[in-house]
């Protein structure tokens, strides 16, 4: 298999719901690390798995409306923890879209997965991987 990445980071606020978040509960501020991953069998006639250029607008437009926003406020995380796990499987369904679309430089048809990995320290990561078709 083949794999390209691309990376960008976000800057966000939330806060939790339940116990279990202990002080996270309260709002908190997130700089988020997040790694984006492209996966083929193949190479395109171009011998590449995708155009990293274009991955990476889409990675970058997928994260604006986040950027420096309290995602507490936003009506489609509406009575939801923001947890890491959440938004790498909310960004994963973003980018798949774009890529089965053929935002990526390549027909969409041709990738075999995506995996979304979100840093939220240096000690803590999550990550969403899903077939694309």
């Amino acid at each position: 298999m083949f794999t390209v990445e691309v990376r960008d980071h976000v800057m966000i606020a939330h806060s939790f719901r339940g116990a279990v978040f202990g002080p996270a509960q309260a709002l908190h501020g997130a700089t988020f690390v997040i790694d984006v991953a492209f996966i083929a069998q193949t190479l395109d006639c171009n011998g590449i798995v995708v155009d990293i250029g274009r991955a990476h607008e889409v990675l970058k437009a997928v994260l604006q409306p986040l950027n420096y926003r309290n995602l507490d406020e936003l009506p489609e995380f509406k009575d939801q923890n923001t947890t890491t796990e959440f938004l790498a499987k909310y960004l994963a369904d973003k980018i798949a879209a774009a890529a089965r679309a053929g935002e990526l430089g390549r027909d969409g048809r041709e990738l075999g997965a995506i995996r979304v990995k979100i840093a939220e320290s240096h000690v803590a990561s999550a990550s969403y991987e899903a077939p694309l078709w």
